[in-house]
């Protein structure tokens, strides 16, 4: 429990430094005098680059000390934080956000995989219900540490980044003193490098298409056509490459089993509304309803303590119960409720409405966001544990990175088009300055700023009905889920990582689905495979051999 507050503090902080800046950014992209395209990219650049990034650190924690690389993850996290509180410009505050991304991205994985080394599937639906419900006080105090920090004069947005830096410091310490695992070294074997920059790649060229399509170029043109191609080259040969190397980044056995093929694709529809529901309702209710900062992460509060409840009693449920699917599906039908809900607003929609709304969104995004990351790691032995999580993750965050990019895009297209149509009715001409206005609305005359209030309220709902389908598509995937049931072991009975366990493993398939029952054939008490490893061990410590 000790090194469990360790990674909780690790992971709540690096939820939260996605979060607090969530109700700041009209603040902060205003301040900077940036527009609605560098707004988008502020949150795209450290979600692409946490994904990018998470494959490589889940095969990492496969190769090499899982410790040490949490531990290096924590200092390129502090460090970013530092220069991104610092930056100066819109494009600094971009590029510091985007390493930021690569902490975020390695400190979250690599909490996962250390408590899956440490805890037994069944089990993990409990702690998952902690994990969950810390990313959900952290995604419940973003918006409110955020507002606050920013309406304080004498702080000011820049406090937004440097607040998480002595709790990542605490938890270096913390666990640096009561981590211990098992120093897993490998030098036989090498990451790959090429299929990892091959799917950063191909997956950037893909996001950079979404954020500018519309705006700089038109949907069917040669800038389209170039970067679909690409991106489409790029992952294609990631694939190939990912086929034949020996230690695949994401190993495709596994993509293409049942279980993970169909959490991977819910999970990308539950990753769009963990990010774009909390980035696009701060902005909603600050832009279009003229809230402050800080009562904006007020009002976001229903999101979070819809995650915050269904994770923690649905993880629970689960370990007592040790079926997934039911949670998982019900998780997703709520989704898609709490969208269809939040794609009728406007500007003048009733707040009651609207919390309706994110109370059902959360309540679905925390059943189903840590249940479907224990689908996968169900499924896999101990020493795939580092791939098949880097992998949900990564598609998860492929998700949220995507839906931010496409939600971030129709917004601006909707929002540019309804202001243009709004000055060109007030008789103002657009056409040197359309879709390029920043953000400050502070320094916009009074009529020119209620016509960018009433064009971010009917654009918002516009964005969430296009969640919506996705939502219903994730939905549908789920249904197919197979009907697993959690073993109670921290390795799939029958594998030889562990000597003691693979002397006594019956690998008969009958039995591999429950491993509670006696191993070998012979009459008598039934034992577990984790009793009988543990008989091993204590016989092989009191004689000496073995």
């Amino acid at each position: 429990m000790r090194s469990l507050s360790g990674l909780l503090m690790v992971l709540g902080v690096t939820m939260l430094s996605g979060t607090i800046v969530s109700v700041a950014l009209p603040q902060i992209v205003g301040s900077l005098n940036g527009t609605q395209s560098q707004y988008t990219w502020v949150v795209t650049a450290t979600l692409l680059a946490s994904t990018a990034s998470t494959p490589v650190w889940g095969k990492l924690a496969d190769l090499f000390d899982k410790k040490k690389l949490l531990q290096l993850s924590i200092v390129l996290f502090v460090v970013s934080s530092l220069l991104a509180g610092f930056a100066q410009t819109t494009g600094q505050l971009i590029a510091f956000r985007a390493v930021q991304g690569l902490g975020m991205g390695a400190s979250q994985v690599l909490v996962q995989v250390i408590i899956a080394t440490m805890i037994s599937p069944k089990e993990r639906g409990r702690f998952n219900g902690y994990i969950g419900g810390i990313m959900a006080v952290a995604t419940v105090g973003g918006p409110l540490i955020g507002g606050a920090i920013t309406d304080i004069s004498w702080l000011g947005w820049r406090w937004c980044f440097f607040i998480g830096v002595p709790f990542m410091v605490a938890a270096f310490i913390v666990l640096g003193r009561t981590l211990k695992l098992t120093d897993i070294r490998r030098p036989d074997t090498k990451v790959d490098y090429a299929g990892a920059l091959l799917i950063a790649a191909g997956v950037s060229t893909l996001l950079l298409w979404v954020t500018f399509v519309g705006n700089d170029f038109a949907w069917i043109s040669w800038p389209s056509a170039a970067m679909v191609a690409g991106s489409a080259v790029l992952l294609g040969l990631a694939v190939w490459v990912e086929s034949r190397v020996s230690h695949p980044v994401i190993p495709l056995h596994l993509v293409v089993r049942r279980e993970t093929a169909i959490a991977i694709l819910a999970s990308i529809a539950v990753g769009m509304a963990m990010f774009g529901g909390a980035v696009f309702l701060g902005q909603y209710f600050q832009l279009a309803r003229g809230y402050s900062p800080t009562a904006a992460g007020l009002l976001t509060t229903p999101l979070m303590l819809g995650v915050m409840v269904s994770s923690t009693v649905s993880g629970r449920m689960v370990s007592n119960s040790g079926r997934v699917k039911p949670y998982v599906v019900t998780g997703l039908v709520s989704l898609t409720l709490g969208f269809l809900v939040l794609s009728t607003i406007d500007r003048d929609t009733s707040l009651l409405l609207v919390s309706a709304g994110m109370v059902l969104v959360g309540v679905g995004v925390g059943m189903s966001m840590q249940n479907l990351v224990l689908v996968v790691q169900n499924s896999v032995p101990l020493s795939e544990l580092g791939a098949a999580s880097g992998a949900i993750t990564f598609f998860r965050s492929l998700g949220g990175t995507m839906g931010v990019s496409v939600l971030g895009a129709v917004l601006a297209n909707r929002v540019s088009t309804n202001i243009s149509d709004g000055l060109a009715g007030a008789g103002v001409d657009t056409s040197a300055s359309a879709g390029s206005g920043t953000l400050n609305l502070a320094a916009m005359p009074p009529f020119v700023r209620e016509i960018v209030e009433s064009a971010y309220g009917s654009s918002t709902g516009d964005i969430f009905l296009v969640a919506t389908g996705i939502a219903v598509l994730g939905l549908v995937v789920s249904l197919f889920l197979p009907k697993v049931r959690l073993r109670d072991t921290l390795d799939l009975p029958g594998t030889d990582e562990d000597p003691a366990v693979g002397a006594i493993a019956d690998p008969a398939p009958d039995r591999a689905a429950d491993p509670a029952r006696p191993v070998g054939d012979s009459p008598g008490t039934p034992v577990t495979r984790v009793q009988a490893a543990r008989v091993v061990r204590a016989a092989k410590t009191e004689d000496g051999t073995d």
